[in-house]
């Protein structure tokens, strides 16, 4: 059986597809002047420019989170509303109404707008598929097997969910009255059901195929938010059993590996370091300061898992362009194709193409804050910022950047830039009393 991490790169890839469109030309010494920033500048109009992803660009019917953006090509997807992107869009509308961008008001008929939606659109024993048609909030089909519940998408919505429970809770009726919806639409997800049974969970269930894809969520990726909640469940919760034997492997999660001198602490799905969304999809509101288990200090893991990373980058082994302290951040992300097309790949040190990810190095800002404004002011000044912030990739060694976005990675940005400067969704989450429940049941600290 192939290891986890080649199947999650297929699904991966599967998720965006390939596209054939070229990306456009990437040169470090345009003409045009960029004037620079200070870091409080920096992080200002990132933050700004980034939240425009979700708020000018959102579905029309849904005002949810499209699955991806391209400017030159609006009408790409326009339909395609995807589950995960959405909980990082709940998330960054807070940031949002907190920033000045939109007024309270606006931020609550928004959110609304998109409770409503993921209220009535299709679900399978609570969870919701990995993309919903934004008219019809019928699911789109992800593969031929994968026409139902995606647990991974659904945990990341839910992290949007809970955050913007706490955050309206107390507030006037109407906000009140959202705060208990998201609450009751959490808590509607059958998380034991997709145990099917077992210590385990899986990652799919078909209305036709039942669990036929067989993808167990075992460590160590971006799933572990799915046992927190699952764990925190008042109704459908999992066995603590479900996370030691199924996600740790009966301790076998433990590594004693290390790369750069800088230790793996945990087995990155046998993959080596993995990509950085590992280091950031499950600790937009779940907050690793603080976190550890039996199995590791969750700070210090994404700390050299970000640091790993960017040695990498210094060290260059493939003599990349640019590549070095100001250039630096492999992940998930659309990625040049050999013949310049646009295609889609899980970047990392073991699969490195001389494609950058922007949301790589931004979104791992409150683990390496002076490396990853560093960074930030090299996309800057490199003139890679568009109508929805930095563009999703580019490669200075081939010359080529592509002017698109995807909800996946434009979501971290904004909320981890928050979390670094004043903790909003971390400290929303894990206020949560069903939240802390979870983590006390799996034996975490925090």
């Amino acid at each position: 059986m192939k290891k986890i991490y080649y199947i999650l790169l297929l699904l991966l890839i599967l998720c965006c597809g390939k596209d054939n469109d070229s990306g456009e030309p990437f040169d470090p010494t345009d003409d045009d002047t960029v004037i620079p920033l200070t870091d409080e500048e920096l992080l200002d109009l990132t933050q700004q420019e980034t939240f425009k992803y979700f708020w000018n660009f959102a579905g029309t019917n849904s005002g949810a989170a499209k699955e991806r953006y391209h400017p030159n090509n609006p009408a790409d997807s326009q339909n395609v509303i995807t589950t995960g992107g959405s909980g990082f869009g709940l998330m960054a509308i807070l940031v949002g109404i907190e920033r000045g961008y939109i007024s309270r008001t606006e931020g609550v008929q928004r959110l609304t707008q998109i409770l409503n939606f993921f209220e009535d659109a299709d679900r399978f024993h609570g969870a919701w598929p990995h993309w919903l048609n934004d008219g019809t909030g019928a699911v789109i089909p992800f593969s031929a097997q994968d026409n139902g519940g995606d647990l991974v998408e659904t945990a990341f919505f839910v992290q949007g969910l809970i955050c913007v429970k706490e955050y309206l809770k107390g507030g006037t009726t109407e906000e009140e009255a959202l705060a208990a919806q998201a609450d009751t639409l959490w808590k509607g997800v059958e998380w034991d059901w997709y145990t099917n049974g077992e210590n385990k969970l899986i990652w799919h269930w078909s209305p036709t195929d039942g669990f036929a894809i067989n993808l167990e969520l075992k460590g160590y990726n971006e799933t572990l938010i799915a046992f927190v909640l699952g764990a925190a469940s008042p109704d459908y919760a999992i066995s603590a059993n479900a996370y030691h034997q199924g996600w740790a492997s009966n301790g076998n999660i433990v590594s004693s590996s290390s790369q750069y001198s800088i230790p793996l602490i945990l087995d990155h799905a046998g993959s080596g370091t993995g990509p950085l969304f590992w280091a950031h999809y499950s600790y937009l509101g779940l907050d690793p300061r603080n976190l550890s288990d039996q199995y590791a200090n969750y700070w210090d893991l994404n700390v050299n898992h970000t640091n790993i990373n960017y040695q990498y980058c210094v060290s260059n082994p493939n003599d990349y362009t640019d590549y070095g302290p100001d250039c630096w951040g492999l992940t998930a992300s659309y990625t040049r194709n050999s013949d310049d097309s646009v295609g889609y790949s899980a970047h990392d040190p073991e699969n490195d193409n001389g494609t950058i990810s922007p949301t790589a190095a931004i979104s791992s800002i409150p683990y390496t804050p002076e490396k990853s404004l560093a960074a930030m002011h090299y996309f800057h000044e490199n003139d890679l910022m568009g109508p929805a912030g930095f563009y999703d990739a580019f490669s200075p060694h081939y010359d080529w950047v592509t002017e698109r976005y995807l909800a996946i990675d434009q979501g971290p940005e904004i909320i981890m830039i928050e979390n670094y400067r004043t903790g909003l969704l971390w400290n929303l989450f894990m206020q949560n009393e069903d939240v802390q429940n979870g983590l006390d049941a799996l034996g975490f600290s925090y």
